[in-house]
Parts: structure tokens; sequence; C-alpha cells
């Protein structure tokens, strides 16, 4: 395990959020993983295609396209989620680590 001076903090979860907010994806990329954001492009794209098909033709524009902005509001959730998880994980850890020195007990491996 690594100790909490050579881990660097995760990136914040306000920021993923405010860039998958602002363009889909992107929260994924900021993240690390952006296969996982282009997939996310991927079904907004096939999505926003087929409910535009199927969708009555005095729809508004969000109504043609429903099925595109669900997707594009899963992955701003997904984006942030995925942010505040790593978070808490590294504040657990940061906090375990530093009680462990203050304690002077070595852990057991």
């Amino acid at each position: 395990m690594t100790s909490p001076t050579t881990a660097s903090a995760p990136t914040s979860p306000y920021l993923v959020l405010g860039a998958a907010t602002v363009l889909p994806g992107s929260g994924h990329v900021v993240l690390g993983v952006p296969v996982r954001g282009l997939q996310f492009l991927f079904f907004i794209v096939i999505l926003a295609w087929v409910t535009a098909k199927i969708a009555p033709p005095d729809a508004s524009f969000v109504g043609r396209h429903a099925g595109g902005f669900l997707i594009y509001a899963l992955s701003i959730l997904d984006a942030y989620k995925i942010a505040r998880i790593r978070t808490a994980k590294w504040l657990h850890t940061t906090r375990r680590d530093s009680e462990i020195a203050q304690s002077g007990i070595e852990p057991h491996t």
C-alpha cells in the first residue's frame, strides 16, 4: 500500500461533475477512463437517433431526443459517482495510514 505522502489526491468530484456536465464523456476522460466516456457518447447518439425516429412529429426537441438526454444524465451521474468513490477511498486510506503512523504500531502483513 502506498503511504499518504506518495499517493496523490484524486481529481475533485466537483471538477469531474462540471466537465461531465459541459461535454458528454469528458468527466470520464478526466477520471482516466476514456473508453467508458466514449461508450456513453456512443449510446447517447444511438438512443437520440432511435428516439427521434419513433417520436411523434409534433414533439419538442427534447422529446424527440429524450433517449440521448437520458444517457447524458446517466453519464454525468456515473462520472460523479466514480469520482466520489475514489475520493472517499483515498480519504479513508490517508486517515488510516496517518493513524497508524501516529500510534507507532506497524500493520500486520
